[in-house]
């Protein structure tokens, strides 16, 4: 016989009339479906719940292979110290060295480029105006020497001149018998048309020739006042050119300029005088010195550097205007600093960074000052102290680790490592009991 549907309740309940009446009317069989399969999903979701509890209380109780102290105060703001054995730090590349107390050669590296020395560079314009009847330089780039003929000029103030010298010239000759002051007055003559022709850049040699030969030249030739290269020329055969026009500008490169840009963090070890070495990359393997002449008096806004003047001798010419150069300057060797070598350090631009190891395993993230630095080493200013040992290689993963660990409380998915939480005091048991079901057999 089948038992009432009231014997499979878990207690007695006092129904009233409709409900009872509906609850009979489902099925003489029992209860209906739905009110079986909600059972049925309570108890499956209570199981669930067990089970996560037993694994995470495993996962709790078992050994970590590298665990990050989140609950540490750290002296870096959002870094957490990191637990490191022995193993782990040579499976992942750390290594460490000792804060030491040393003199630090200091050496500033920059990019230069050769500039012409502005002091031996000389525009040649002509005083006078006429035109040009030929070109003896007559490209850019010609070598010149004080003295050569630049050009030919046909000028009518020139002719003007020579007929007033040779006028004085003659007047001169004509007075030889005269009284003393009319030969003063004939050689003043004289000499004030060879000044005007002096004055316009006319050698004395071809004022002489003038005199002597007591013929007008239709054209003189203008020469050059130094030696150098033509690096501009403004000028062709047959142009008309005005007095002051620049026709060529010549520039001596004996000597040059290296000139480059030291960075505001640098600018304390440069000074006047300092000697540089320079390299350039289109004479590979030739290293030539100078010193720096000139400290230029304001820093560039937007790249916060300086820039610097280094005169260096050039008497083969290999050095030519726009060609690059790195330049090295030695800094002066102080006392002794403290240092640690660069690679220890991790910079992101706003703070500087080192590990320092404390205890077995344990290493500390620590904000430092640093102040000069050369290739291998930098100076500490502030936040070591002489012999504590700090990470000097793989600083970079260590420090994923520990902002990973200020992120998660546990170590990131690297080789050997695990994400895992300090254990707790007490571990949860992963056994529970199971609640009896009150639901009665049928």
């Amino acid at each position: 016989m089948i038992p009432p549907i009231e014997t499979v309740l878990p207690a007695p309940v006092i129904v009233p009339p409709r409900t009872a009446a509906a609850a009979r009317e489902d099925t003489p069989f029992g209860p209906r479906k739905s009110s079986r399969v909600a059972r049925v999903v309570v108890a499956l979701a209570i199981g669930g719940t067990l089970v996560a509890a037993g694994f995470v209380a495993w996962r709790v109780t078992r050994k970590p292979s590298v665990v990050i102290t989140a609950n540490v105060a750290s002296t870096a703001k959002g870094e957490q110290p990191v637990m490191l054995s022995g193993e782990q730090a040579r499976r992942i590349g750390v290594t460490y060295t000792a804060v030491v107390m040393t003199p630090l050669a200091t050496e500033v590296r920059t990019v230069a480029q050769v500039n012409y020395d502005e002091t031996r560079v000389r525009t040649i314009a002509p005083k006078l105006d006429g035109w040009i009847e030929q070109l003896f330089v007559n490209y850019t780039g010609q070598p010149v020497h004080a003295g050569d003929s630049l050009l030919a000029i046909y000028s009518p103030m020139i002719v003007a001149a020579e007929q007033e010298l040779l006028l004085a010239v003659q007047l001169e000759k004509d007075v030889t018998n005269a009284p003393a002051d009319a030969k003063r007055s004939a050689a003043d003559l004289r000499d004030a048309a060879r000044r005007r022709l002096l004055y316009w850049d006319i050698t004395a040699a071809d004022v002489d020739r003038i005199e002597q030969t007591g013929q007008v030249q239709k054209t003189v030739v203008l020469r050059a006042p130094v030696s150098g290269v033509v690096v501009e020329k403004n000028v062709l055969s047959g142009q008309k050119i005005m007095a002051g026009d620049a026709l060529y500008k010549v520039a001596d490169l004996s000597v040059v300029w290296v000139e480059g840009e030291v960075f505001e963090r640098d600018f304390s070890t440069v000074r006047i005088g300092q000697l540089v070495q320079a390299e350039f990359q289109a004479l590979p393997g030739v290293a030539r010195s100078g010193r720096i002449t000139y400290i230029y008096p304001t820093f560039n806004p937007e790249t916060r550097t300086a820039r610097v003047r280094v005169q260096m001798a050039n008497g083969d010419l290999a050095l030519k205007p726009g060609m690059y150069a790195t330049i090295r300057i030695e800094g002066a060797r102080g006392g002794n600093v403290l240092n640690i070598p660069r690679s220890a350090v991790l910079s992101t631009g706003q703070r500087d960074l080192v590990f320092v190891q404390n205890g077995a395993g344990l290493l500390e993230p620590r904000d430092v000052v640093v102040g000069v630095a050369n290739d291998g080493r930098v100076q500490i200013l502030r936040g070591l102290r002489v012999g504590e040992q700090v990470v000097a290689s793989a600083t970079f993963l260590v420090d994923a680790e520990s902002n990973l660990g200020s992120q998660l409380g546990g170590m990131g998915n690297m080789p050997g490592m695990s994400i895992v939480a300090p254990a707790p005091s007490k571990p949860a048991s992963p056994k529970a009991k199971v609640p009896a079901s009150t639901e009665s057999k049928r």
